[in-house]
């Protein structure tokens, strides 16, 4: 099972943090201090695989990978393997750059529900839904059109409204 996501920038900000285990704020807040320490003090010629039994406890791993101004982490169990973990954090960054055309820090900042409905496609309640890029477009774009169609809902009557410019 995947116990957590992380996007932390380069000065240990988090820009996307999801728990799938139930962690109160503060403890949040200490476990991404710790990957981030962990992970700013590694060389980068070294594996991108952590045992972080230190960090979340027993049978606990992280991968990571570091793109531009970006640590994706993705901390998971010895259910999960590593490799497919790495290669879902390679389809996480392949569809927010499908998204967002050449992703970058800022564009995580500035749509951070897009980035969140990216990873619900992807993993939920700590399970991997889809490994497709493509597919997840598809789900994102298919989402997109129906807020778009939400948001042009008048809630209020137009017999009403008229009423109300008087």
């Amino acid at each position: 099972m995947i116990r957590a996501v992380m996007v932390i920038n380069t000065q240990g900000k988090p820009r996307l943090a999801k728990f799938y285990e139930f962690q109160p704020v503060e403890k949040q807040q200490e476990l991404i201090r710790s990957v981030y320490g962990v992970l700013s003090s590694r060389a980068e010629n070294v594996s991108n695989f952590v045992d972080a039994e230190s960090i979340f406890g027993p049978d606990t791993r992280l991968v990571y990978k570091h793109f531009a101004t970006l640590y994706f982490v993705f901390v998971f169990d010895s259910s999960e393997n590593e490799l497919a973990m790495l290669d879902l954090i390679q389809v996480f960054v392949e569809t927010l750059d499908k998204c967002f055309k050449n992703v970058c820090e800022l564009d995580v900042v500035l749509n951070y529900s897009k980035m969140h409905t990216v990873m619900d496609e992807i993993i939920f309640g700590g399970q991997v839904l889809e490994t497709s890029s493509t597919e997840v477009m598809k789900a994102v774009e298919e989402i997109s059109k129906l807020e778009t169609a939400s948001n042009a809902i008048s809630l209020v009557p137009k017999s009403v409204s008229a009423w109300r410019s008087r």
